[in-house]
């Protein structure tokens, strides 16, 4: 998941967006669709029926292997917070080079080793550290934490980059901060663009936007107006959105890489309306104001399309999928697919989430866009009940069609084969959960496609492995 802004909130922010992520290509001006997260077009792959049948098998025989523990009931220093010391639970994985790295709700972060199945070490470098983010990125093979401090009331975030090689040595402290000019306290935030490559910070002290390289860190340019209320990012653009007034919503289209405006225009909205939301998919604009229809704006044209109130919910978060031009909602629960003329495309046969606020760290898309990867409820005609294991489900994105699926009495097959094996080989392993135990209160869910193994964390602090 990508396109992350971690706000200087004293609590985790919520975030209502994520865009599914591939290798970036060159743009081509505004009007092209340009390049964005999970670059790939779906139609365009190899036969579709032999890509299911192998995802299918890639998932059949996917097994409990590993258990990792992120909670040192001594801390791992002496003088580290009080409630860094405490069990809590995972909310955030990544994994990059053969290392999981496992963010705590406590602000603890730890990396382990899948060649050694051992704690490399803790990222918190400080003893007043508590993280509040993670982002690996590409461009220099690193990893960036997001921090607040004891010593700072937790009020300013702070980021810092280290080289992945450093961390295998276990030497975080190896790193270096980043954007220190820069004053992120609340409303502040620092958002990372993996596809265009750039950081948005902004600064609430003085209102400032500022661009940086994602490659080196190098300020590119800086947005200084009071009046823009949010800022939303796509491939090659950026959409800067105006405090709104009576009838209208001020808008501008600037370039990602140097802040040209590319387009100003007022978007008419219904007096006395809240606006749910406004995104820029490419050329598209979806806004949705309350108890009113959706609309898609075409910006190159003007021509506008409007889909019933009553057939598109208000979706509690979106995934984009813009090389195939589709997006996802969710909704109560339900996974939806739909295209920029406002049709439903693809609804899942079974792939009911487990959480009702829709956690987007516990939904995984891969970067060929066909699959999707949740945590969800075993089964699907069962009430949501509390301590109950749920399931894995793996499913493609354009038929609904679920593929896998990893649960206590089965393996990843939807069909629910025999699992003894499985279960024999957790029971003579080091592992202390039970399959049924590893797929209760699953927080958090990351899926390595170069190792094809899922790495879930639950309320308990720990990290399991599932791969073939």
């Amino acid at each position: 998941m990508d396109g992350r802004r971690i706000s200087a909130s004293p609590r985790p922010c919520s975030v209502r967006r994520v865009v599914a992520k591939k290798r970036p290509r060159g743009v081509d001006g505004f009007v092209n669709s340009v390049k964005k997260l999970q670059r790939r077009e779906i139609c365009s792959k190899r036969d579709r029926a032999f890509s299911m049948s192998d995802a299918q098998e890639r998932f059949r025989n996917i097994r409990l292997q590993e258990e990792y523990d992120t909670h040192d009931p001594k801390g791992h220093c002496s003088t580290v917070l009080p409630f860094l010391r405490k069990r809590s639970k995972i909310i955030e994985i990544v994994a990059a080079h053969d290392i999981v790295f496992a963010l705590a709700q406590s602000g603890t972060c730890a990396a382990f080793s899948r060649e050694t199945n051992k704690r490399i070490c803790f990222l918190n470098v400080c003893h007043d550290e508590v993280i509040r983010s993670l982002f690996y990125n590409k461009n220099n093979d690193s990893l960036i934490t997001v921090s607040v401090y004891a010593s700072d009331n937790f009020s300013s975030l702070k980021c810092r980059t280290t080289r992945i090689e450093y961390i295998k040595r276990s030497k975080p402290d190896a790193g270096f901060a980043l954007f220190e000019s820069e004053s992120l306290k609340w409303p502040g935030f620092v958002e990372f663009d993996d596809v265009n490559g750039k950081v948005l910070t902004y600064s609430a002290q003085d209102s400032v936007y500022k661009v940086f390289d994602l490659k080196n860190y190098t300020m590119l340019y800086s947005i200084s107006d009071k009046n823009v209320h949010e800022i939303k990012i796509s491939p090659g653009i950026m959409l800067l959105i105006f405090t709104k007034s009576t009838s209208h919503v001020p808008l501008k289209i600037l370039s990602i890489e140097d802040g040209t405006v590319l387009k100003s225009f007022n978007h008419l909205i219904h007096r006395n309306k809240k606006v749910d939301f406004i995104e820029q998919f490419n050329e598209k604009l979806l806004v949705k104001q309350e108890n009113e229809n959706l609309q898609i704006l075409d910006v190159r044209n003007s021509e506008l399309t409007e889909v019933s109130r009553a057939e598109f919910m208000t979706p509690s978060a979106f995934i984009f999928l813009y090389e195939n031009q589709l997006f996802l909602t969710f909704t109560n629960r339900t996974v939806a697919v739909w295209n920029f003329r406002g049709e439903l495309v693809t609804s899942f046969e079974d792939h009911l989430l487990w959480h009702p606020d829709c956690n987007t760290n516990n939904i995984y898309i891969t970067s060929d866009q066909d699959l999707i990867i949740s945590y969800c409820k075993a089964d699907s005609d069962d009430p949501v009940t509390e301590g109950n294991a749920g399931s894995i489900n793996v499913s493609n994105i354009l038929t609904g069609k679920c593929l896998a699926k990893i649960r206590a009495d089965s393996c990843g097959s939807p069909n629910g084969e025999d699992c003894r094996s499985k279960k024999k080989r957790v029971q003579a392993s080091r592992i202390r959960s039970r399959v049924g135990e590893a797929l209760e209160d699953i927080t958090a869910l990351f899926y390595d496609e170069e190792r094809s193994e899922i790495y879930t964390g639950n309320r308990h602090g720990l990290v399991h492995v599932w791969s073939n």
